[in-house]
């Protein structure tokens, strides 16, 4: 970490392109290399899964060091931040239990979101405004749910899917665009709450959905390829037949 730091602190001094870079600057990296990692714990590969880490941990360096030569707060200040919120947030662990009611169990998430609770915070905060619509969905969910805002079981979430789903064929009949979109948001604010019932993230399950979807369809474009047909004019019932042909082949 010390070499890292230091190799961090010459390219802000040396080279032109890391000195010109901002925290605003840095979003969109930021954000490329956590999608990165996604994808190598993704693909169960240890090596990248490393490489990734470490494409990721420049930016954070990166960014504190920015911060550092504002004068604001340095990597110590970070690591320090965390390390006592961590504390914090298990006082099973660390001995550091305070008054919570009887029979909440202090570690668990019950008893962090009524310490956080206690401070004046919404049972809400803290979910990032950034985060991938779906993540959020299921986060600000399960902290709703935490004070018993939720359905009581799969049943009730299910009706709900399919009262968002009645509403949202209702809606395309109006041919009302503004209509539409919101009662589709609300059927996938809906589908977000089923996979949290059902312990599937829905963000990872339609990640993995777009995987399987772009590899099917490179499939149909190599048997294309094979056949002398270019896609567009092969016709929908070529190409669902090659689909097919292609899903075969994967369940072997």
């Amino acid at each position: 970490m010390d070499e890292l730091r230091s190799l961090v602190a010459r390219l802000r001094a040396e080279c032109p392109w890391d000195r010109a870079q901002t925290p605003a600057s840095m979003r969109p990296y930021l954000l490329e290399e956590a999608s990165e990692v996604l994808d190598a714990l993704d693909a169960e590969d240890p090596a990248r899964v490393r490489e990734e880490l470490g494409d990721l941990l420049f930016q954070i360096v990166l960014l504190a060091r920015m911060y550092e030569e504002a004068g604001l707060f340095g990597l110590d200040e970070v690591a320090a931040g965390i390390a006592k919120k961590m504390v914090d947030r298990h006082p099973h662990v660390f001995g550091t239990a305070e008054g919570l009611p009887a029979g909440v169990d202090p570690g668990s998430n019950e008893g962090w979101e009524r310490r956080k609770a206690r401070a004046g915070r919404s049972r809400i905060d803290g979910v990032p405004l950034g985060l991938p619509a779906l993540i959020r969905a299921h986060r600000v969910a399960e902290k709703a749910a935490g004070v018993g805002f939720d359905w009581p079981d799969l049943g009730g979430v299910l009706g709900k899917v399919d009262e968002e789903r009645g509403e949202l064929a209702e809606a395309i009949t109006t041919g009302d665009p503004a209509k539409i979109a919101h009662e589709y948001g609300d059927l996938l604010l809906a589908l977000a709450n089923l996979g949290r019932f059902l312990g599937v993230s829905g963000e990872d399950a339609l990640r993995m959905a777009n995987q399987r979807f772009e590899r099917r369809f490179r499939g149909v474009e190599a048997l294309a390829q094979a056949a002398g047909i270019e896609p567009a004019a092969a016709g929908l019932d070529q190409l669902e037949s090659w689909w097919q042909a292609v899903k075969r082949e994967e369940a072997k």
